[in-house]
């Protein structure tokens, strides 16, 4: 253990002040807005897209919402771009939360794991790491952030964890994407097209959140309770 953290609590409490600081930058300078400008412009796309990619990973490692995120890389380098500009900062922000989590929290978050929920999520993320964040990220029911770093909590390794996020999040990521590159053209197909996806993905992601919060919420047994067996007393009788 590094001479300078010698507690795991200290770790913790180190994370925490750096996301605070994280989400309170993003409320008083607003990053996300640089994304959207066209300072790309003065840049080659061989190095503008790697450079809207960084500045999109720190951005949802700090909280920024990723689905602006996408609209801008949309609006700035257009669908195939910004596709890639895109994956490419997802990728790079979740291995940031993914390697806070795992170096300054895990140590002292997982003996205090509770609940039904949580233990279950992090038996299945230990366990079935590639397809647990795979199914996270198709549908996109639980936040970015908070997947990130409850797969850091978790023993999930890193490379499942970084090659589902690259994959789970190519199509939402995708038609966010087309729908900025074609917001100027609000009744075309590919933005309706876009629009109806986004629409559709997250009323399924409603729905499984719903049946699965159904399913958990129903104590088990509770259909076929045991009932108690009644008491008869007698008087033994001799021959």
């Amino acid at each position: 253990m590094s001479p300078l953290l010698p507690a795991p609590w200290l770790r913790l409490a180190l994370l925490v002040v750096l996301l605070v600081a994280a989400g309170v930058c993003v409320l008083l300078y607003e990053p996300q807005r640089l994304l959207a400008r066209s300072w790309t412009g003065a840049f080659p796309p061989g190095t503008a897209v790697p450079l809207f990619a960084v500045a999109y990973g720190l951005c949802t490692a700090a909280f920024v919402p990723r689905p602006l995120l996408n609209l801008g890389a949309g609006a700035v380098f257009g669908a195939q771009f910004g596709l890639l500009a895109a994956v490419g900062g997802t990728v790079l922000g979740a291995a940031v939360a993914f390697g806070l989590g795992r170096a300054l929290g895990q140590r002292a978050l997982r003996p205090l794991l509770r609940g039904r929920w949580v233990l279950a999520a992090d038996a299945q993320l230990s366990r079935h790491g590639f397809r647990s964040v795979l199914a996270v990220r198709i549908f996109p029911g639980v936040p970015f952030a908070a997947a990130n770093y409850l797969a850091a909590v978790s023993r999930c390794g890193w490379i499942p964890f970084l090659l589902a996020t690259a994959l789970g999040t190519v199509p939402n990521t995708a038609a966010y994407v087309l729908a900025g590159a074609s917001a100027s053209s609000p009744t075309s197909p590919a933005f309706l097209a876009s629009f109806g996806f986004i629409t559709v993905s997250g009323v399924l992601a409603a729905a499984v959140a719903w049946r699965r919060r159904h399913r958990l919420g129903v104590p088990a047994g509770s259909a076929a309770a045991p009932q108690a067996t009644p008491v008869v007393s007698g008087v033994t009788r001799t021959p």
